[in-house]
C-alpha cells in the first residue's frame, strides 16, 4: 500500500495558481495512498473542506481547489490525511502565484473570491481566503499636500449617482466623514483630507448605491501578497489640523483592508 512521505520528513505541498483564482497542490507520496485527502480547516469556526489527493505522476499526489469551491473568509490550516489516519500538517513548498497578480475577475457572480497560500513563521501552509460581495479593490494611492487620493475598481455591483465614500473612526465616538466619489464605469476615486480627521485609526468604506445600499470595505485583495501590511508601506504626511499638528498615512490591516492612521505630533518643549 502506498503512503505519504515518511513522518520523519516534513511534508511539503507545492502550489500553483491559475488565472481564475484556483489553486492546485502537489504532495510527495511513497506509493498509491488510496483514500488520501488534503484537508483545510478554518481557524475561525469549525468548518472543514476535504480535497481528494489523486496521482499526478513522478511520485506525487495532487489536490485541486478550484475557484468555484466555496471557502469562507478567514485563515485555513492545511493537512494531508490518508483514510482514517491522523492528519499531518503540511509545509509550504515551491509556489507559482503570478497568475493571481494578473487576475481581473468579472464580478458577474456578485462577489469576488480570493485565496492566497502562504507560510507562517514555522513554514506551515495556510490558505488565506476572502469572499467579498460586492468588493471595492484599491488600485493607486496618491498623497499630495496632506490629501490621500484613493483610486480603484468596483466588483459585483455598479456605482450609482449617490455613491460616496465613508471614513469611520475605529475606536472613538466621532462623526463619520463623507467624501465625494468620482465614478467612471466601474472605476472610482475619492479623497481623504488628513486635517479633517482626529487622531486615531480611520477605516475606509464605499457606499456604491448611497445610503440605501451596501457598505463595502475598501481593500486590496487581487494580487499574490497574503499580508500586505509589512510589504506595502507609504510615507506619512504632517499637516496642521484645527486641534493641532498631526502625522497621517494610509496602511493595510492584517485583513488587507485600507485604513488611515492619524497621530498627534508631540508639542515642542
Amino acid at each position: 500500500m502506498r503512503t505519504l512521505a515518511p513522518r520523519s520528513v516534513p511534508l511539503r505541498a507545492d502550489c500553483v495558481a491559475d488565472s481564475a483564482g484556483g489553486l492546485t497542490f502537489d504532495v510527495p507520496a511513497a506509493g498509491e495512498a488510496a483514500g488520501a485527502h488534503m484537508v483545510l480547516r478554518r481557524r475561525e469556526g469549525h468548518e472543514e473542506v476535504s480535497l481528494p489527493l489523486t496521482p499526478a505522476g513522478d511520485g506525487r499526489l495532487r489536490a485541486a481547489l478550484p475557484s468555484s469551491v466555496a471557502l469562507s473568509e478567514g485563515r485555513w490550516d492545511a493537512y494531508a490525511r490518508v483514510d482514517a489516519g491522523e492528519p499531518r500538517r503540511l509545509q509550504l513548498g515551491a509556489t507559482d502565484l503570478h497568475s493571481l497578480a494578473a487576475r481581473t475577475p468579472s464580478g458577474s457572480r456578485g462577489h469576488v473570491a480570493v485565496r492566497i497560500p502562504y507560510a507562517n513563521r514555522q513554514g506551515r501552509l495556510i490558505v488565506r481566503s476572502w469572499l467579498r460581495a460586492p468588493h471595492a479593490e484599491v488600485g493607486e494611492l496618491l498623497v499630495r499636500q496632506g490629501v490621500l487620493t484613493v483610486s480603484g475598481r468596483m466588483y459585483g455591483t455598479g456605482l450609482g449617482p449617490h455613491a460616496h465614500a465613508e471614513i469611520h473612526g475605529r475606536h472613538a465616538s466621532v462623526p463619520v466623514r463623507r467624501a465625494e466619489v468620482l465614478a467612471d464605469h466601474a472605476g472610482f476615486r475619492f479623497k481623504v483630507v488628513y486635517a479633517a480627521l482626529e487622531p486615531g485609526v480611520w477605516d475606509l468604506w464605499l457606499r456604491p448605491a448611497g445610503e440605501t445600499g451596501p457598505a463595502v470595505r475598501v481593500a486590496r485583495l487581487l494580487d499574490d501578497v497574503a499580508d500586505k501590511k509589512p510589504v506595502f508601506t507609504y510615507p506619512r504626511a504632517r499637516v496642521d489640523a484645527p486641534y493641532g499638528p498631526v502625522e497621517a498615512g494610509p496602511y493595510y490591516t492584517r485583513d488587507n483592508d485600507l485604513s488611515v492612521s492619524v497621530t498627534a505630533c508631540a508639542s515642542p518643549q
